[in-house]
């Protein structure tokens, strides 16, 4: 695998369910319904112009003509060609879920729990652009590039909402420390299954990184 290959992936069948409205919660508005009308148009084109003619090929321009926006448009919602395939709402979505669980269930459940849902929304409901998207993860060094610098953010997200449930401080070096901790794990484990051809079950693949966040190396079958 190279920089300077751009993988060709087959396109998604139907254009993907927006992550935005799987997880919006009460009904909007119509600006904000626009916007998540707009962001879908975006990712779909994306997707299908990678499927037709690569990553690295494929440009903003194209990507608005075929979105049917202009360009600009393009970079007002999203900074960069990696954050199309990146961004999605799951980040404030763990969050909110986090803190909706139950006070008296253990905060390791709640992760476990939260992350299920996630992958039954996220994953589960667009099965064709979860695996375009992992393996444009895998195989572009840009995208990978682009979600490492995303992981701060991600931790910080997670901080909050954790520290809330335990009790301590977010800035303490121990939330901070698990919450990265996780975020690159799920980052690993999403590679992993990539890599792997997705063919295991992305589900038991993250319980399996529970379990060693939670449990130890040790305490885990070779």
């Amino acid at each position: 695998m190279t920089a300077a290959r751009s993988p060709k992936l087959s396109p998604p069948p139907a254009p993907p369910r927006s992550r935005d409205a799987a997880t919006e919660g009460p009904r909007l508005g119509l600006r904000e319904r626009k916007k998540i009308k707009t962001r879908e148009a975006i990712r779909t084109a994306t997707y299908t112009l990678v499927g037709e003619q690569g990553y690295d090929t494929t440009t903003i321009e194209q990507i608005a003509e075929r979105a049917e926006v202009s360009p600009s448009t393009v970079f007002r919602y999203f900074p960069t060609k990696e954050d199309i395939v990146l961004t999605d709402e799951h980040d404030p979505f763990l969050a909110a879920e986090l803190r909706a669980r139950p006070a008296d269930e253990p905060w390791p459940e709640s992760v476990r729990a939260v992350l299920r849902r996630a992958i039954a929304v996220g994953v589960d409901g667009d099965p064709e652009v979860s695996r375009l998207r992992t393996r444009l993860m895998a195989e572009v060094p840009a995208v990978r590039s682009r979600m490492t610098e995303s992981m701060s953010v991600t931790s910080r997200l997670l901080c909050d909402a954790l520290a809330e449930r335990t009790g301590r401080d977010a800035g303490s070096l121990e939330v901070r420390a698990w919450s990265m901790s996780l975020v690159g794990a799920l980052l690993e484990t999403l590679l992993y299954w990539a890599e792997n051809g997705h063919r295991d079950d992305l589900a038991d693949l993250v319980d399996r990184t529970l379990d060693v966040l939670e449990h130890g190396l040790g305490t885990v079958r070779a």
